[in-house]
C-alpha cells in the first residue's frame, strides 16, 4: 500500500539506495523521480535506470530495508532503485503489461494476489523468498492477562466469540490497501469457516456471520501497517492490533508504548507474508544477473540475522534459526482463495457487510481559483469514488454499502452541507446522486479554509456517529478568509471525541500548514499537486 506523505516534502516514492563515498557512511540517496507512493499518480513511472541498476516495484512494507539495501552496491556491485506502490495497483500493474521495461523485478510481502491477476503469473520468473513475518493478534498485556490468552492455547473462533461481547477492541489495516489486513481477513475467514482448502464463496458466505461477530470489536483502521502501529501509539484506547508480527514485536521493542503486547499465536492457523523478491520476464540478461547476485546475498546467513535483529522478521533459510523473540509456538499455515473472484468477494464483503459502518466528510475547495482543470479534476475525482472507475482498485475504494458522506463545498465561507447515505444493498441510486451533485459544483470567491473544517468538524458533532469518522480536506490555496490555524488549533484541542483529517495537498497548497492540520488531527497528507487528484483520492480511503 502506498503510504501518505511524510512531514517534510511528503513526495518521495523511487530510490536508488547507494553507499556515501566520503567516509563511506551508510546514506539513503533520496531521488525525486515520481511521487508515487503519496503524490497521487496512481501507479509509479519510471525509476531511475543504469547497468548497476535493479529497479524494483516495492510494497511499502520492505520501506525498513532501505538502510541495509544501500549497502548492496558495495557488497555485490547492486544499485536497488526502489518504486513504492499498493498491492492491488502493482498487481494490476504486472498483470496489464505496465511493468514490463519499466521494472526488472517486483518485492510484495507476498505474491499470493499477484498470482491471482489474469496475466501476471506470465509476467513472472524466478522468486526468492526473503524473509516471514505471520500476521497475529497482538493485546496489551493486561487485557490479554484478563482473558487467559497469556497462558491457554486460542483459537480465532475464541477471538471471535471474545469480539461479540465487547471484551476487548483492536485496529487493522484495510484488505483493500494493505497485504497485512488481506492476509489478517483471509487467515479469519478460512480458519472461522474451518476451511481445510482454498477458501471459496460457499466458504465465504458461511463464514460471513461471525466474521460480523469478529470485526464488530475493530475500532481502528488504516491504509498501511505502519501508519497503524503510528496511530496506535497515539490513540492508546485500543487494546491490541491485528498485524504482522514483525510490527507488533517492533512496537514492544520501541519503548512508545504504555504497556507492552502479547503476541497471540492462534492454534488454528496464520497467515505469513514471504516477501518473494521476484524477476519479471521482460528483464534482460543484465538485470538478471543482477538479481541473482541480489537475492543471493539477501539469502546469507549474516544478512539473514541482521534482517531478523533489525526488523523483527523470521529468518527464510534453514542455517539461521529463529531467537527467541519469536516464541516456540509451532505455526499451521490457513489456506488462501486461489480464484481472484473469491478474493476480490471476500474484500468486498469485509467492506460493504462485515465491517462497522464509516461516515466521511468531504471538505472541497471550490474558490476561484479551482476554475478550469482543477475543478475538472475534482468533479472526476468524486465521479471515480461514486463508481465510475471500475477498476480493482477503483471498486475497492468507491462509496461504501452502509457510509455515510457529507459534502461540504466552500469558498470566502463554508457551503450547505449535503449527506448522502448509502444503504446496505443496492446503493447505485445514491452513487448517481452522488455523481450529479459532483458535477454540479461551481467556483467562486476565495478561499475559508478553517472556518471550513471546523464547520465540518460541528457537522459531524452534531450527527449521528458512525463507527469510523474521519474528514478529508482537498484545498488548492491558502487560507484568504476567516479564522486562522490557530484558531482552528484552539477549537480543535476544546473538543472532546475527534476525528483524523486527511488533507490533500493540490495546486498551491500551503504544504506547512496543512501539514499542521494533519499532524493536530492525527491524520495525514497525501499530496496531489504533481499528479492525478483521483489517485489521491483513492489512497485515502484506504485509511477511512
Amino acid at each position: 500500500m502506498r503510504r501518505p506523505a511524510d512531514a517534510a516534502t511528503r513526495a518521495t516514492a523511487s530510490r536508488v539506495l547507494t553507499m556515501r563515498p566520503a567516509g563511506r557512511a551508510l546514506a539513503v540517496i533520496a531521488l525525486l523521480v515520481v511521487s508515487a507512493a503519496c503524490g497521487g499518480s496512481g501507479s509509479p513511472s519510471e525509476p531511475v535506470n543504469g547497468p548497476d541498476v535493479l529497479r524494483v516495484l516495492a510494497g511499502s512494507e520492505i520501506k525498513d530495508l532501505e538502510p541495509l539495501l544501500a549497502r548492496a552496491q558495495e557488497a555485490v556491485g547492486v544499485r536497488v532503485a526502489l518504486s513504492y506502490s499498493g498491492t492491488v495497483d502493482g498487481a494490476e500493474q504486472v498483470g496489464s503489461g505496465g511493468a514490463d521495461g519499466t521494472f526488472d523485478a517486483t518485492w510484495f510481502s507476498s505474491n499470493r494476489y499477484l498470482s491471482l491477476i489474469e496475466g501476471a503469473t506470465a509476467r513472472l520468473s524466478t522468486q526468492t523468498k526473503v524473509m516471514a513475518s505471520p500476521v497475529l493478534l497482538g493485546l496489551k498485556q493486561s487485557k490479554a492477562r484478563e482473558l487467559g490468552w497469556d497462558t491457554k492455547p486460542v483459537t480465532w473462533n475464541d477471538i471471535a466469540a471474545a469480539a461479540r461481547a465487547h471484551k476487548f477492541t483492536f485496529g487493522m489495516t484495510s484488505p483493500a490497501a494493505s497485504n497485512s489486513g488481506f492476509s489478517a481477513l483471509v487467515g479469519v475467514t478460512a480458519a472461522l469457516a474451518d476451511a481445510g482448502e482454498a477458501l471459496d464463496q460457499a466458504q465465504i458466505d458461511a463464514a460471513t456471520p461471525k466474521l460480523t461477530e469478529f470485526f464488530s470489536a475493530q475500532t481502528l483502521t488504516a491504509g498501511s501497517s505502519g501508519w497503524l502501529a503510528d496511530a496506535y501509539i497515539k490513540q492508546g484506547t485500543v487494546d491490541g492490533l491485528v498485524n504482522y508480527e514483525s510490527v507488533l514485536l517492533g512496537l514492544n521493542a520501541s519503548g512508545k508504548l504504555k504497556e507492552p503486547l502479547t503476541l497471540i499465536y492462534p492454534t488454528d492457523g496464520v497467515v505469513t507474508a514471504d516477501y518473494p523478491l521476484t524477476l519479471l520476464n521482460s528483464a534482460g540478461a543484465e538485470k538478471k544477473a543482477l538479481y541473482g547476485k541480489l537475492a543471493a546475498w539477501l539469502r546469507k546467513p549474516e544478512i539473514q540475522r541482521e534482517i531478523m535483529t533489525t526488523t523483527y522478521r523470521r529468518p527464510i533459510v534453514p542455517e539461521v534459526r529463529p531467537d527467541q523473540r519469536f516464541g516456540s509456538a509451532s505455526l499451521v499455515e490457513l489456506p488462501f482463495p486461489n480464484r481472484r473472484s473469491a478474493a476480490d468477494e471476500l474484500i468486498g464483503v469485509y467492506l460493504n457487510q462485515v465491517r462497522r459502518p464509516s461516515r466521511t466528510l468531504f471538505v472541497l475547495d471550490t474558490s476561484g481559483s479551482m476554475e478550469g482543470d482543477r475543478l475538472d479534476a475534482l468533479k472526476q475525482a468524486l465521479t471515480a469514488l461514486a463508481g465510475a472507475d471500475t477498476s480493482v482498485s477503483g471498486t475497492f475504494s468507491r462509496f461504501r454499502n452502509r457510509e455515510t458522506v457529507t459534502m461540504i463545498p466552500f469558498n470566502s465561507t463554508p457551503g450547505e452541507p449535503r449527506t448522502f447515505t448509502l444503504p446496505e444493498r443496492n446503493a447505485d441510486p445514491v452513487l448517481r446522486q452522488i455523481r450529479s451533485y459532483g458535477e454540479a459544483l461551481r467556483t467562486t470567491g476565495g478561499t475559508a479554509i478553517f472556518d471550513s473544517l471546523r464547520a465540518a468538524y460541528e457537522q459531524a458533532r452534531s450527527s449521528p456517529s458512525a463507527d469510523f469518522t474521519s474528514i478529508v480536506l482537498m484545498t488548492d490555496g491558502e487560507n484568504t478568509d476567516g479564522s486562522s490555524y490557530d484558531d482552528f488549533a484552539s477549537y480543535y484541542r476544546s473538543l472532546q471525541v475527534k476525528f483524523p483529517a486527511f488533507v490533500v495537498l493540490f495546486g498551491d497548497s500551503d504544504v506547512a500548514e496543512m501539514n499542521q492540520v494533519a499532524q493536530l488531527t492525527g491524520g495525514a497528507t497525501f499530496d496531489a499537486r504533481s499528479g492525478s487528484l483521483t489517485a489521491a483520492f483513492k489512497e485515502i480511503r484506504g485509511y477511512q
